[in-house]
């Protein structure tokens, strides 16, 4: 019998007749940059050649920038997910946004504390990201919320909310307030492997008494 998941694989996904999916691949086995970290399972769709992928994601987040990017596990991020770091960003409260010094660096004297900064951008386990969705500088996604298609999310999104928009507004949480704490009590995404797959009949569900269940045997006071 395969294995229920692999996070070694590069290509997760296979194809009726046995062969990988190319499109997919799960970036914790794809990127290896020094500002980035992922975690297992999480996977990313791009239907166009990859030769980069954490350019591909995050095209502005260099090795040794003020900045990191943490991705949690069990993500799902579609085609066109873009992360625009703090890197990207220019000095708005000065009277020119034009940044001289990426050009001329016998200005950096001037720009150097503004380019020490760098919030870093923080995505939660079970994030589903839709296509062309982009993640600007510093924001911090919650656990299991959901990026709709096209969103540009500029702020900071409750876990379990729905954003869609440009900018990015709360459309709806995905549950009740009470069955969002039983969830991030269960955090299922920190759970061994062989658990998860025991409990998979709650979690492919909308069984709230069954998630009671789970939470109080898992995770009990």
């Amino acid at each position: 019998m395969p294995a229920f998941l692999d996070a070694s694989l590069r290509h997760p996904i296979l194809l009726p007749d046995g062969q990988p999916y190319p499109n997919t691949v799960y970036l914790s086995q794809v990127i290896d940059h020094p500002n980035i970290t992922v975690g297992d399972y999480t996977y990313y769709n791009d239907f166009d050649p990859v030769t980069d992928y954490a350019a591909r994601i995050a095209p502005y987040l260099y090795a040794g920038a003020p900045e990191r990017l943490h991705i949690g596990r069990f993500g799902q991020f579609a085609h066109g997910t873009r992360f625009i770091t703090a890197s990207a960003d220019h000095p708005k409260h000065w009277f020119s946004a034009y940044p001289f010094a990426v050009f001329n660096h016998d200005c950096m004297d001037l720009y150097a504390e503004e380019f020490a900064k760098g919030d870093d951008t923080y995505i939660g386990h079970d994030v589903w990201i839709g296509h062309n969705a982009m993640i600007l500088p510093g924001v911090t996604v919650g656990n299991g919320a959901i990026i709709g298609a096209g969103a540009v999310v500029s702020r900071d999104v409750p876990g379990y909310a729905v954003v869609a928009g440009n900018p990015a507004q709360v459309v709806r949480l995905r549950f009740p307030e009470t069955v969002i704490e039983l969830l991030e009590r269960l955090a299922w995404w920190d759970l061994p492997l062989d658990q998860i797959r025991r409990v998979l009949p709650v979690l492919a569900s909308a069984d709230v008494a069954a998630l009671r269940d789970l939470v109080a045997e898992t995770r009990p006071t």
